[in-house]
């Protein structure tokens, strides 16, 4: 993997948080609390982009992650080139590195990319030039750290910085989840007191990716006294490929409905990366309940990219001695 923290020990790229130092991650959390108001618009717009250009380099569809990188760099007084694979010359054969390097010979420097294929934004961090800096806004099943981040990000401002005492739960299809491995990354980075994982074994990855977690498949149990419940969407492919026999049976067994959710400790805060699919994973009562943080994790989403993009930029003395 390109190495993401350079040789004077900045982040040029963010690509994962697996690896990434626990000091960094701390670092841009911080950063993102303290420039909260001014990704909501509540105070004026910082310029530490004026005149730079970041491109949101995205080969799948995208409404929220796109959006709020999109308003991030705007934030930050960058231009945005939006790019849509769907209406480019990639629908001509060009491949995704010509793509780059052509962006790149037009002045931009900042990319922001969302990619299909395991590894693919790391291949192009690969042959990026000089002064280029790639942040991963979801690639494959691997990755998808700035979602790890405003997660963490969320459960700090609920819980408070010493994840050491947290019982936290992971619902639903983790194998093939890129949000998932994110969390786990910054969950164990964060020292996290004890991470539960649970679904249904068809959806439960088999390699190490669970390593050090409690894993099982009784949703009921693994809510017990827990602080966090992290659910994620369920593709509904995974149906059509036979991993879930319906959305019914789904629902009954890893839906989280009110009654559910009073297993876990009463202060217990619930998150969703969006979008929800409402009856299969999550119920409109837990959704729009005062336990959901889901809007909350949306709005933090701006400030993480925000701090993750004026981070890796370093256009400014202020953003170089973040």
């Amino acid at each position: 993997m390109t190495q993401q923290i350079d040789s004077d020990g900045r982040l040029r790229h963010l690509l994962t948080l697996d690896g990434l130092p626990r000091e960094t991650l701390c670092r841009l959390l911080d950063r993102a609390g303290q420039i909260r108001d001014t990704a909501l618009g509540r105070t004026q717009r910082r310029n530490l982009l004026d005149g730079t250009t970041v491109c949101t380099l995205f080969f799948e569809p995208s409404t929220r992650t796109r959006s709020s990188f999109q308003i991030a760099a705007q934030r930050l007084g960058a231009d945005v080139l939006n790019f849509d694979a769907s209406a480019s010359s990639t629908r001509k054969g060009e491949t995704a590195r010509d793509t780059l390097r052509n962006l790149e010979a037009m002045g931009v420097r900042g990319f922001v990319v969302r990619h299909s294929e395991d590894g693919a934004v790391d291949a192009l961090a690969e042959v990026a030039g000089e002064g280029t800096t790639l942040v991963n806004a979801g690639d494959g099943r691997s990755a998808h750290p700035t979602q790890g981040l405003l997660d963490a990000l969320t459960l700090r401002q609920a819980k408070g910085a010493d994840f050491s005492r947290l019982k936290v739960l992971i619902v639903g299809d983790v194998k093939h989840s890129r949000v998932a491995r994110s969390d786990l990354h910054a969950l164990r980075t964060l020292g996290t007191g004890e991470i539960r994982v649970c679904g249904p074994q068809s959806l439960l990855p088999d390699d190490d990716t669970l390593a050090g977690c409690t894993v099982g498949d009784d949703f009921d149990a693994m809510l017990e006294g827990v602080d966090a419940v992290m659910m994620l969407r369920l593709q509904r492919e995974r149906m059509e490929e036979g991993l879930v026999a319906s959305l019914d049976d789904y629902h009954r067994d890893y839906g989280l409905t009110q009654a559910r959710l009073g297993r876990a400790a009463r202060d217990a805060v619930v998150l969703h990366p969006g979008p929800i699919n409402r009856g299969v994973e999550i119920t409109d009562e837990v959704a729009d309940g005062p336990q959901s943080l889901v809007l909350r994790q949306v709005s933090n989403g701006v400030a993480i990219r925000m701090a993750v993009l004026e981070t890796t930029a370093r256009l400014s003395p202020e953003a170089a001695r973040f």
